[in-house]
C-alpha cells in the first residue's frame, strides 16, 4: 500500500467539491472512496502509520492476528457498498462460510452447543435442550427477520432528517409493534419465550456486539439473531485486514490521497459568507441572522510525522475518528455540538483485554468462533457497569487457523481471546510475553486458565509460543477511544436510532461525522452505512433507502484486482 506525501499540492478551499476526511478506519476509508466517486477531491489523514483503525492486524513469528472485528455479518451491506464502487464482495474478498458458525461453552455444563447456518438445525438443537423451544425459536427468528428487513429498508440508511420514512405504510402499520420492541429490554423479551438459561444466553448475547448488555438493550435488536442463526457467519480468507486492504485499493483507485502518520490537530472554521454579508450590509439585512451566522468549515490543521504542520483546506470535513475526541479536542467549546457535559450523561460500551496467542499443536476443541459464558450473567455485566473486572468473566475466542492456514505456521493455532472489562484506561496497557500492566496480565492469565478448563485443553498455557495483550489504555491512546471503550457508545435506548449522536455538526456548516460513535452505530456494516449517509447528505438525498447502485457491468468488464 502506498500513501501520498502530505506536502503534495491539494485543492484549495476556493475550488468546488473538496473534502478532508479525518481518520483512516473503515468508515473513513469508505467515506473517502464514496466522496471521491461523487467527484470530490479527497484527502484522508490518519494519525497512525497504518490504516484500519480498530480493524488492525499484528504479526510475529509467522502468526498473523486480527486485532479488532472478527465476525462477518450482514453480507448484503458489504455487497451493496462494493457495488456502489463498481465492484463486488466476490471480486474483493475470498469469503468462506463457517458451519458451525460458532460454538458456546457454558459454565456448569459439559456439552457445548454448536450454532449453524441452518435455522432448522438450530431449532432442533434448541428442542433437545428445552421441549417446545424449537417451535418458539422458529417464531422468534421469523420476528427477527421481519424486524431486520424493516430496519434495513427504513431505519439504517437514514440520518433522520426527514419524516418521510416514518410515513411509509409498512412503518405505520408496524408502529405499535416497533414501539413495544423499543420499550422492552432484550433480556425480558427472550425470557418470556425461553426458560433454559443457555438458550437465553445465546439469544441475549448479540447485545454484547452492540456494546451493551441484554437488560439494557432494546428488544428491537433481537433482529440480530436473524443474522447468525439463519444466514450463518462468513470469514474473509487472510483475515479482516484483507477487507481494509480492499477498501484502501478502491479509495486509491478513486483518487483519494491517503496521508498516514498525519494527525489532525484542529478543525478550521471561518464566519459564514452570510454573516460576512450581514456585517457589510448592516443589522437586520437578513431575515434569519442566527441561522446564517453559523461558521463554515475551512479544512483541518494537521501535524506530520516529522513534527511539521500543514493546513489542508476544504469545503467539507468528515470526521470519522472517535466523536468525543473530535468534538472536545479539535473544536473550541462554543463550536462543540457534543461537549464534555453531554458525554457525562452517556453510557460507554465496555472496554476489553485482548489476548493474542500462538499455540503449538492443534485445538479441535474450539470452532472458528467460540463463546464462553459464565453462569451468573447479571454479576458479569453488573461488575463491568460498576467498574469492577468480573471473575470469572465471559469471553470470546476466535480460532481463525481453523479456517485459514495462512494465519499460523504449520502445526500451530492462532487464538484471539477477548475479555470484556470496564471501559477504564487505568487498567493499563498490554504487552508481549507477559510484560503488560499487572491488571491486564492477570485478566489474560485467568482467561487462558478458564479456556483451558472449559474447552478441555489442560496443557494450553504450556503450549503458548507467542503471547501479546492489549488493554483499555491502548484503545484510549492509540485510537482516541472515549473511556477506552473497545466499541463506542453502547446501544441503549437513549443511544440508538434517532437518539444516537447525529452525523452533522449543529454548530459548523460543512462538518460531518461518520463511524461507530454516530449513526447508525457499532460494527463494520454500520460503519459502511455511516459512510454512505455522508454521501447521501452531500447529495441532498433525505430518503431512507440505500443509494442507487450503478448498472451491473457486462461479463467482459474488468474489475479491481482482489
Amino acid at each position: 500500500m502506498s500513501t501520498s506525501d502530505p506536502r503534495a499540492p491539494i485543492a484549495s478551499a476556493s475550488d468546488p467539491r473538496t473534502a478532508v476526511v479525518i481518520g483512516g478506519g473503515i468508515s473513513g476509508l469508505a467515506t473517502a472512496a464514496l466522496l471521491a466517486r461523487d467527484g470530490y477531491q479527497v484527502d484522508l489523514v490518519e494519525a497512525r502509520e497504518e490504516l484500519g483503525g480498530r480493524a488492525g492486524s499484528w504479526e510475529r513469528d509467522g502468526f498473523r492476528f486480527d486485532t479488532g472485528p472478527s465476525w462477518y455479518l450482514m453480507p448484503e451491506v458489504f455487497d451493496h457498498f462494493f457495488r456502489l464502487l463498481g465492484t463486488s464482495s466476490a471480486e474483493q474478498l475470498d469469503l468462506r462460510p463457517l458451519d458451525p458458525g460458532y460454538r458456546v461453552l457454558f459454565e456448569g455444563y459439559e456439552e457445548p452447543l454448536d450454532l449453524h447456518a441452518s435455522a432448522a438445525r438450530n431449532a432442533d438443537a434448541f428442542e433437545e435442550i428445552e421441549p417446545g423451544a424449537g417451535r418458539r425459536l422458529a417464531e422468534y427468528l421469523d420476528s427477527a427477520g421481519n424486524t431486520y428487513d424493516l430496519a434495513l429498508k427504513h431505519f439504517l440508511y437514514t440520518s433522520f432528517t426527514s419524516l418521510r420514512g416514518f410515513l411509509d405504510p409498512a412503518v405505520i402499520t408496524r408502529a405499535p409493534r416497533l414501539l413495544a420492541l423499543l420499550a422492552e429490554p432484550l433480556e425480558r423479551f427472550v425470557a418470556r419465550r425461553f426458560r433454559d438459561p443457555r438458550l437465553r444466553q445465546v439469544l441475549g448475547y448479540p447485545a454484547v456486539f452492540l456494546g451493551s448488555s441484554p437488560d439494557r438493550t432494546p428488544s428491537m435488536y433481537h433482529l440480530m439473531s436473524a443474522l447468525d442463526l439463519t444466514g450463518g457467519v462468513q470469514y474473509p480468507q487472510g483475515g479482516f485486514a484483507t477487507l481494509i486492504d480492499a477498501v484502501v485499493r478502491l479509495a486509491e483507485r478513486e483518487g483519494v490521497r491517503l496521508h498516514t502518520g498525519t494527525r489532525a490537530t484542529r478543525i478550521l472554521t471561518a464566519p459564514s459568507a452570510a454573516e460576512r454579508g450581514t456585517r457589510a450590509q448592516g443589522p437586520g439585512a437578513l431575515r434569519h441572522p442566527q441561522r446564517l451566522r453559523r461558521p463554515e468549515v475551512q479544512g483541518a490543521e494537521v501535524r506530520t510525522a516529522d513534527g511539521g504542520h500543514r493546513t489542508l483546506r476544504a469545503d467539507v470535513v468528515v470526521a470519522t475518528a472517535d466523536l468525543h475526541h473530535v468534538e472536545t479536542a479539535l473544536l473550541p467549546r462554543p463550536l462543540q455540538t457534543y461537549p464534555e457535559p453531554w458525554w457525562r450523561r452517556r453510557t460507554s460500551g465496555p472496554g476489553a483485554v485482548l489476548v493474542l496467542l500462538g499455540v503449538r499443536g492443534e485445538l479441535p476443541q474450539l470452532q472458528h468462533h467460540t463463546l464462553l459464558f459464565t453462569r451468573d450473567w447479571h454479576e458479569n455485566f453488573g461488575a463491568i457497569r460498576e467498574g469492577r473486572v468480573p471473575s470469572p468473566a465471559s469471553s470470546y475466542v476466535c480460532r481463525p487457523s481453523a479456517t485459514d492456514p495462512s494465519v499460523a505456521p504449520p502445526g500451530h493455532e492462532n487464538l484471539f481471546v477477548l475479555v470484556p472489562v470496564p471501559s477504564d484506561p487505568s487498567l493499563g496497557h498490554g504487552g508481549e510475553d507477559g510484560t503488560g500492566s499487572p491488571a491486564v496480565e492477570r485478566i489474560a492469565d485467568e482467561a487462558i486458565a478458564r479456556l483451558a478448563e472449559q474447552a478441555g485443553v489442560p496443557d494450553l498455557a504450556e503450549r503458548i509460543v507467542v503471547r501479546r495483550t492489549v488493554g483499555p489504555a491502548e484503545f484510549a491512546e492509540d485510537l482516541g477511544a472515549w473511556r477506552g471503550s473497545m466499541l463506542g457508545p453502547a446501544h441503549t435506548l437513549r443511544q440508538s436510532a434517532f437518539f444516537r449522536a447525529g452525523n452533522a455538526s449543529r454548530r459548523v456548516t460543512g462538518l460531518l461525522y461518520a463511524g461507530s460513535s454516530t449513526l447508525p452505530g457499532i460494527g463494520l456494516p454500520m460503519c459502511l452505512i455511516s459512510a454512505e449517509l455522508i454521501a447521501k447528505r452531500l447529495r441532498g438525498d433525505r430518503s431512507s433507502a440505500p443509494l442507487p447502485e450503478p448498472a451491473a457491468r457486462t461479463a467482459t468488464s474488468s474489475g479491481v484486482d482482489a
